[in-house]
């Protein structure tokens, strides 16, 4: 599922989270990896509702099984590609990040503005205000930036 520097990544991802060191990702790992990211006061029916979604405790197994059937279930790059290239009108290979944040919240499966914050957090646009798409469909399928 996942190539070797792809696993060691994930590793060190889930040791990063894993803040008290003892094998598992808990509630208070997760209330932790948020206050180191500048995140204080998570809800707790919040971080219950991420630990619910694993089938028991969350292991390092559990962990990269987690992140693969996320992974699984995205659209083929193309297919998000092509979703961008249809606001990119002259084939660029980006688009102005307002126009998409209006899209985003007004068009079928609506984005809240935590969501679109979350997203250009992620993928920030350039000094211009423009998001370089391809490099974002190439993360959201490969899990990596392309050199």
């Amino acid at each position: 599922m996942f190539d070797q520097s792809q696993i060691q990544e994930f590793k060190e991802a889930f040791t990063i989270m894993d803040q008290n060191r003892d094998g598992f990702i808990d509630k208070e790992d997760l209330r932790d990896t948020f206050a180191a990211l500048g995140r204080i006061n998570v809800k707790n029916e919040e971080l219950e509702a991420m630990v619910k979604e694993a089938p028991g405790p969350i292991n390092f197994t559990v962990f990269l099984t987690m992140f693969g059937e996320k992974l699984k279930g995205t659209d083929p790059e193309e297919t998000i590609l092509h979703a961008f290239k249809v606001f990119d009108t002259e084939g660029k290979g980006f688009v102005k990040a307002d126009f998409i944040k209006e899209k985003l919240m007004t068009q079928a499966d609506r984005f809240s503005e935590e969501e679109v914050k979350q997203m250009f957090a992620a993928f920030p646009p350039d000094v211009c205000g423009n998001l370089d798409y391809r490099n974002l469909c190439y993360v959201i399928t490969h899990g990596e930036e392309k050199d």
